[in-house]
């Protein structure tokens, strides 16, 4: 009775749709279009609601964006074992480089450490920010014909466009060397994710398991980097993989910087001006 009240539930959460496309006519469009409408307008929002924050109002915007992409990854998980009569599906587990941030931002949210912190929210405002906006522009990957994946995969990935870009545009200390930190943060991830996938090699062995796309075993399939990684030693592939990365991450980081100095010349200007009136 117990098993057959959850697999209701469960068929309840796995409703089917049409697998949504992106770029076409708004009648086969229109889950891509507003799910990118919502983040761009949730990513003004959350920019404005960060300004001037404090240390707690920053924490708990942190744990809010870690808490509901937890929530929405277990639903996953969960439904994709229930697709699989409750076999596990291992190529779903839950350390894809998109999977790293609810898993940062916990942990930036918590940690007390503010150097820690900072790396982790430039982390989060490069790396996790490029992944996030990445997805929503080009989503063609993600999308299948389960309702409710199909609005985890945007939760997901617009909450990781948002929490990047209102992360950037309010951190007013942003240098070159805010990349150090990030990156050191990213390579952490990807000593996990190797770790993870010999473990997985070794002991399991069964079905696919290729977190961040490095497990030697599988390949790449990420543009340019799967026409590398066949000519190169895999040592070497995990250099290149990083400092690719890295330099995404930092353009993503220039950007910011540059949005950051527009916004400090027009606060000046605007303080110049009322200085003047009162004069």
């Amino acid at each position: 009775m117990h098993m057959d009240f959850i697999n209701r539930i469960m068929e309840l959460l796995n409703g089917e749709m049409t697998r949504p496309v992106p770029y076409l006519s708004f009648s086969e469009s229109w889950f891509h279009y507003l799910a990118l409408t919502v983040a761009i307008i949730a990513s003004v929002i959350a920019s404005l609601s960060l300004r001037n924050a404090s240390e707690k109002k920053l924490k708990r915007f942190l744990l809010s964006f870690a808490i509901l992409l937890l929530s929405f990854e277990v639903y996953k998980q969960l439904i994709f074992s229930y697709q699989a009569e409750w076999s596990y599906q291992w190529y779903a587990f839950p350390f894809q480089f998109c999977s790293t941030p609810m898993y940062v931002a916990l942990f930036a949210g918590l940690t007390k450490n503010q150097k820690i912190r900072q790396a982790l929210i430039n982390f989060l405002g490069t790396y996790g920010m490029f992944a996030g906006l990445a997805v929503m522009l080009y989503p063609n990957d993600v999308f299948i014909g389960t309702i409710g994946i199909n609005i985890q995969t945007m939760v997901h990935h617009g909450a990781m466009m948002v929490v990047g870009i209102a992360l950037l545009a309010n951190q007013v200390k942003l240098t070159s060397k805010s990349i150090l930190g990030a990156t050191a943060v990213f390579s952490v991830l990807v000593a996990i994710a190797i770790l993870l996938n010999f473990a997985h090699n070794t002991w399991i062995g069964t079905s696919t398991f290729n977190m961040f796309f490095i497990n030697a075993r599988y390949g790449n399939h990420l543009p340019i980097l799967s026409q590398i990684a066949p000519l190169v030693p895999h040592a070497v592939f995990i250099v290149i993989y990083i400092v690719g990365f890295a330099l995404v991450a930092y353009l993503m980081l220039l950007i910011g910087m540059a949005v950051n100095e527009l916004g400090f010349k027009k606060h000046e200007r605007r303080n110049l001006v009322r200085k003047a009136a009162s004069n």
